[in-house]
């Protein structure tokens, strides 16, 4: 039987760092310099920023997702405000109540479609405005990439920009899998954020290779109004910045972002390519960015599990539905030895 060789389909996260970033931190740990931000480093990263998203953005780093999710918010929503998202969104699901702790703020779950929030579900929802008895709708949030994979197109994003004009609401974008999204819809960044109406941003750099680095993007430069005082609040203000902000402006600059995000992608779709002739598992979702869902029997998981780790997404009654994420690192052999894995421990049965 095949054996795991150290790269595993459970996350993103548990990827290394891109040699790069490494690289670029090592040239940025010389001498002193200011700290708080008040570096040439994180000028140039704001700079990069600019480049990719248009000028008059702000952007602020920080330290992880669930800090930039909720500091994001937080700038759009009060206590009495909600929050409309997916029953999937990782601030739904997976972020332990620190949107309603930490902002106070409401979250409003509607049924996703293949992972997606759809305007047709989204707009009975929204109700309640200028009644003092009921929460007040303030904030759309998605994720793209989906929790499930799946990714946005730009008509699904500008369908769901037009709610929220028309509703007076504002556009969040969860986007600690942006760069998937990019390389699998072949646009720039701001083809899909800034220039269909999102307002702020959440965008992910550790899933893609950063070390502990993200950061939040105003794309409405208005919502940063008081916004270093959040954040300082919120114990994300780093003291050595310039390590956050030189990862940055390496990955934007360089096109790392797009290689490692379109290899990532492209090993997902190879593993879906591989596996799908399997008549015991079903992909349970479009393949669309770096992730692979699939129902197998569940006898067959815990086998697998032994030699080779990931996640069962949500367990059923004669099958498990199966998370396994591809990472900047993921190879052919290990798609192609995970592959025959399954092939060879279902023949055993």
């Amino acid at each position: 039987m095949a054996l795991w060789n150290g790269r595993g389909f459970a996350s993103d996260n548990n990827s290394g760092v891109l040699p790069e970033i490494l690289q670029a931190i090592a040239e940025a740990n010389i001498n002193h310099t200011a700290a708080y931000g008040d570096d040439p480093w994180t000028e140039k990263a704001k700079e990069a920023f600019e480049n990719h998203f248009g000028g008059g953005v702000e952007v602020y780093f920080v330290f992880n997702g669930t800090a930039a999710n909720v500091l994001a918010l937080s700038s759009c929503a009060r206590s009495f405000e909600s929050i409309y998202c997916t029953d999937l969104a990782h601030i739904y699901e997976d972020e332990c109540g620190a949107p309603e702790r930490f902002i106070g703020s409401k979250l409003i779950s509607i049924e996703n479609e293949n992972g997606k929030l759809t305007p047709h579900k989204l707009i009975p929802k929204i109700e309640g405005s200028g009644n003092q008895h009921h929460v007040q709708p303030k904030v759309i949030s998605i994720s793209q990439t989906t929790e499930v994979g799946t990714v946005y197109t730009l008509e699904e994003l500008k369908a769901l920009s037009r709610v929220a004009r028309d509703q007076g609401l504002y556009f969040h974008m969860d986007g600690a899998r942006i760069s998937n999204a990019a390389a699998a819809l072949g646009k720039t960044f701001r083809e899909f954020t800034s220039e269909i109406g999102v307002d702020v941003l959440s965008f992910g750099g550790t899933k893609c290779g950063l070390l502990g680095a993200e950061a939040v993007v105003f794309l409405n430069s208005n919502l940063a109004k008081d916004f270093i005082y959040r954040r300082k609040q919120g114990m994300q203000l780093a003291s050595k910045m310039r390590f956050i902000a030189v990862q940055f402006t390496t990955f934007l600059t360089e096109q790392l972002w797009l290689k490692n995000a379109l290899h990532a992608n492209q090993m997902a779709s190879y593993l879906e390519e591989k596996v799908k002739g399997i008549q015991e598992l079903e992909i349970a979702y479009p393949v669309e960015a770096n992730g692979v869902f699939a129902w197998l029997p569940k006898d067959l998981v815990p086998i697998l599990q032994k030699q080779v780790p990931f996640y069962i997404w949500r367990a059923g009654e004669k099958k498990d539905l199966v998370r396994w994420m591809m990472s900047f690192d993921t190879t052919k052999e290990d798609v192609e030895t995970f592959a025959d894995l399954i092939k060879e421990i279902l023949s055993q049965k």
